[in-house]
This record gives structure tokens, sequence and C-alpha cells, in this order.
């Protein structure tokens, strides 16, 4: 039986990953309830499916798994505040729209942020177990984009980050260093 691995370790090389940072949301019973996610991702282009991970003791937990709908925003840079609101935990459930902006999705009526480059709505399509989190699978049924700003929030070891734009693009050619035979 191996060890236990290192829980520092462990937290410091996920820290190291950088990524997006969404808020997803839900309502249930008349109540709305989000969170920031940055453990999202796509899963398939036909059908189209994301996924993201829910902390099994939150309140967004057991509200996601009744209502079967929930919303991605896709954060801007612009949404620092907003990103930071929803990640705070004993935030007052029935204000916690009070003061973001926001509008409903046409599909599911679930909340979007309006700092968002992208919106998605979901049907919850498949719940898998992730030991303290459970993975929501969604069927996406409503996506739409901002064109008009292209400036992502990002995340990386517990700080907000910029994208720098480059030329290279994953359609960019790569070729390998030459190497000289040894004389």
């Amino acid at each position: 039986m191996r060890d236990p691995i290192d829980d520092k370790a462990f937290r410091g090389a996920l820290g190291r990953f950088a990524s997006g940072v969404t808020v997803v949301s839900t309502v249930h019973e008349g109540i709305d309830h989000a969170m920031t996610a940055s453990a999202f991702c796509s899963v398939s282009i036909d059908p189209p499916l994301v996924l993201v991970c829910s902390h099994k003791n939150s309140r967004f937990h057991e509200a996601v798994l009744e209502s079967g709908v929930w919303g991605v925003s896709i954060l801007a840079e612009g949404g620092r505040e907003t990103s930071a609101w929803f990640a705070h935990r004993g935030r007052p459930l029935e204000s916690q729209l009070e003061g973001v902006e926001h509008h409903r999705g046409p599909e599911t009526g679930v909340a979007l942020m309006d700092e968002g480059l992208a919106w998605l709505e979901c049907e919850t399509h498949a719940v898998h177990d992730g030991g303290d989190h459970s993975i929501l699978v969604g069927s996406v049924v409503f996506a739409r984009v901002r064109d008009e700003i292209d400036d992502p929030l990002l995340y990386y070891r517990s700080h907000y980050g910029r994208l720098v734009h480059t030329d290279a693009s994953e359609k960019t050619v790569y070729r390998p260093p030459t190497t000289q035979e040894p004389a």
C-alpha cells in the first residue's frame, strides 16, 4: 500500500494550474444559489456537454441537484469582485444577488452574471462521485458569447491574473529545434 500523499504538495501542485473563473448558478424553489468555480471544463462538443465540480457540503450542492438546471457565467477580467463575493462562505442566501448585475437565462431562468464573457445554461446530464465534491455534467441548452471584450479573469495560486495575448495559437506550426550530429 502506498503512503498517503503529502497534502501541502498536492494543494501546491493544483494551485499551479492556471484556470478561468466562472460563477455557476441555479434557482431552486424561487431562491437563487451561486458559487465561484474554477473547476469547470468542456466535456464534449457533440453532444454539447460541460462539467463543474461542487462541494458536497455547500448550500449550492443540494439546490443544484434538486433543480436539475444550472448556468455558467465565464467571467471577464472585470468580474473579480463578483468572483470573490460568490467564493465567500456564509454570505446571505436570499440577498446574495443584490448589487450584482445579472440577467435571467432564456431557457432555464437561472441568474447569469453580466460581467461574463460567455454564458451557458445547462440541464444536469449526469452526477458522479468525486470524493468531497460531486462532478456535475451538464447538457448545454443555451450558449451566448460577448464579442465586445476578450479579457478573461484568470486564477493562479490563489490570486487573480490576466492574459497576455500572443500571436501563437494551437494552430501555430511547431518546429522542433534542430540538432547537429556529433563530429
